[in-house]
């Protein structure tokens, strides 16, 4: 098998890797090596956002209650399945279950995809800001090393976007908190401008709605608010920042990003 950094080149036995990895299943070597490829491979970091994005909606899901009748049928399955010889082996039994949770499970899935998104994000994203400008600390865990920053956030929630520090460009990384926006738990990365703050959001793409304007266009509550994306995630910048001095910070951001990809 032909491998890179010691792991598969082949982009089906990657992707299996990254359930792993998701899944908390990989020993350290491996997961750090996988880390290592994810940052600067932007196709396999968007499946991995994909990955985690639909877990976090199953995650959600109410747990439905089978009705009186799917489990009297269920019953009546078994125990026929049950009273046949067991040199028959009852593939037709086996087809309905499996029939019954194809249904159940894709049905899910698409409900919980389909209404993650939050009816006001750019004010849930302001919110948050608000709270953590007031907080005794902006942050959950404080560090300006990536190498810090996006295995706590793995940990936590499975999910880290690039955690790069600016401080050469003014614009150095305070560290991470975990916000709440709509139903979604969301990875919220910290950076300083001076005496000003910047909280950058980041969904993952298939979790998010189109990324939103925002009141008059380009503020929140009061706040500067600047969107975008790229092949894995959706970004908010929100900050008391004039609004010019924000958009230099997304175009670091954004460079840095395109650097890797």
């Amino acid at each position: 098998m032909t491998e890179r950094d010691g792991q598969p080149i082949d982009p089906g036995e990657a992707r299996l890797l990254l359930h792993a990895l998701v899944d908390g299943e990989l020993d350290a070597a491996s997961a750090s090596a996988l880390e290592r490829r994810l940052a600067t491979d932007a196709p396999l970091a968007a499946e991995r956002a994909r990955i985690v994005a639909l877990r976090s909606a199953m995650r959600q899901l109410p747990r439905p209650e089978p009705s009186a009748d799917l489990r009297r049928r269920v019953i009546a399955i078994g125990t026929d399945a049950s009273a046949r010889p067991r040199r028959s082996f009852d593939w037709r039994a086996l087809a309905a279950t499996a029939l019954i949770a194809s249904l159940v499970a894709g049905g899910g899935t698409y409900w919980g995809v389909s209404r993650v998104a939050p009816q006001d994000m750019a004010g849930d994203i302001a919110s948050n800001h608000r709270r953590a400008l007031i907080a005794p600390t902006p942050v959950d865990m404080a560090s300006s090393d990536r190498h810090q920053v996006k295995p706590w956030l793995d940990a936590k929630i499975g999910l880290s976007p690039p955690a790069d520090d600016f401080a050469r460009d003014g614009f150095p990384l305070v560290g991470a908190r975990i916000d709440v926006i709509g139903n979604l738990v969301a990875p919220t990365l910290v950076y300083r401008h001076n005496e000003h703050l910047i909280s950058v959001v980041a969904l993952p793409r298939a979790a998010s709605p189109q990324p939103p304007a925002g009141p008059s266009g380009s503020s929140a509550r009061g706040f500067s608010l600047v969107t975008w994306e790229d092949r894995a995630f959706t970004y908010w910048a929100i900050s008391d920042l004039e609004r010019a001095e924000l958009d230099a910070f997304v175009r670091l951001f954004q460079a840095r990003a395109a650097e890797k990809g």
